[in-house]
């Protein structure tokens, strides 16, 4: 993977729903190597974002994190 991947999650705070989605988006397109999909691969392209939205909400849940009080 390249180093352009941006991390999700800051020490200090939970991930929102809205940067896990677009962590979603941008692993989809980093793999799939579309920015955005043609009309015959939108819907493949938007489950893969919706199972893996899924599956980093799973991750989070059960991660024992500490989120640091300011």
């Amino acid at each position: 993977m390249c180093r352009s991947i941006k991390p999700l999650r800051l020490p200090d705070r939970p991930a929102t729903e809205q940067e896990i989605q677009e962590a979603a988006l941008q692993y989809v397109r980093k793999v799939s190597g579309y920015r955005k999909p043609s009309k015959a691969n939108e819907e493949a392209f938007n489950k893969a974002i919706n199972e893996i939205t899924e599956a980093t909400r799973s991750m989070l849940k059960n991660l024992n994190l500490k989120v640091t009080e300011l």
